[in-house]
């Protein structure tokens, strides 16, 4: 698709596209703002590990878990095979990236602290094949593609390769690779659907109301399974966690205590009471009825997290 910057009298100039000469020029832009890209922070550039050399350690705050970030300007690899081989690094050596974590953050991380089973890998490349695109056609797989363009405005472009509505488990390819089934037995992919089957056919049809309510609030609305959660997010900050419960649901705003304005007093402060969910405020949702009112509070949660982004 063609782009365009608006000059004087509404004359249109084609801004083309800037190839990257170098792999490197692609990790560098990366790591130095892995946060506002990824929600990511940034452990350790070129981790070398028994003959394998990992381009980007990240770890992912909200999963607790470690992300491995790859980067690619020719076309010449298999995103499977080299993904779960990473993976299997990352399993079979827990105790090396934890030391490498601590010796590269002013905190402690234990073994427990991490939790494994959210473990991903992520290749960037300028383009990937059809090929590559449809190897990751899974829905459960740990593997994500982001391509990533330069313009000659100084603009760059992140664009993460969705798969298309898929439904086979990697599972089924799993027999025939040996790496892919250790990995997969301790790998989970949580899909949307995962938590939605936690609830009856009430609090299903809740959940979607709300989540319409929600995505209406803005068009840079995002959302994705977690463990516990399903997080919505604007950009890469979390501003609603809502877990799906038999008979209701519950929802997290990732507000601080005293952030939120709550005329009718509906929100929970649960800054001092373990949660799953980022923010400090809890609310618990049985019906439609005060569903317009809710929204009004995530809505605030929603342009704090913003403008945060900003």
């Amino acid at each position: 698709m063609a782009l365009f910057r608006i000059e004087n009298n509404d004359q249109l100039e084609n801004i083309k596209e800037q190839p990257f000469k170098l792999e490197r020029e692609i990790q560098s832009l990366t790591e130095n703002n892995l946060k506002g890209i990824f929600g990511l922070e940034f452990v350790k550039s070129e981790f070398s590990l028994n003959n394998f050399r990992i381009d980007s350690l990240a770890f992912d705050r909200d999963a607790r878990s470690f992300v491995i970030i790859e980067y690619k300007r020719d076309k010449n690899f298999s995103v499977i095979d080299q993904g779960y081989a990473y993976l299997s690094l990352m399993l079979n050596n827990k105790a090396d990236f934890i030391l490498e974590f601590n010796e590269n953050s002013s905190e402690t991380l234990r073994r427990n602290d991490i939790d494994w089973s959210q473990s991903r890998v992520i290749f960037i490349s300028p383009s990937f094949t059809t090929y590559q695109k449809e190897a990751i056609n899974f829905k459960d797989l740990p593997i994500e593609l982001w391509e990533i363009k330069r313009y000659n405005n100084r603009t760059v472009n992140y664009n993460q390769i969705k798969t298309s509505g898929a439904q086979e488990s990697v599972k089924t390819i799993s027999r025939e690779d040996k790496t892919i089934e250790k990995v997969t037995k301790e790998i989970k992919v949580y899909t949307e659907n995962d938590h939605i089957n936690n609830g009856n056919t009430e609090t299903q049809e809740l959940y979607e109301k709300l989540k319409d309510g929600i995505l209406n609030l803005d068009d840079n609305i995002s959302f994705h399974a977690k463990k516990q959660t399903i997080g919505f997010k604007i950009e890469e900050s979390i501003f609603l966690d809502v877990v799906i419960l038999a008979k209701s649901l519950k929802m997290y705003l990732n507000l601080k205590s005293g952030e939120l304005q709550d005329e009718k007093d509906i929100a929970r402060d649960v800054s001092n009471v373990g949660h799953w969910g980022n923010g400090s405020y809890e609310i618990k949702m049985h019906d439609t009825e005060n569903i317009e009112y809710i929204l009004s509070l995530i809505k605030q949660s929603l342009k704090l997290n913003k403008n945060n982004v900003g």
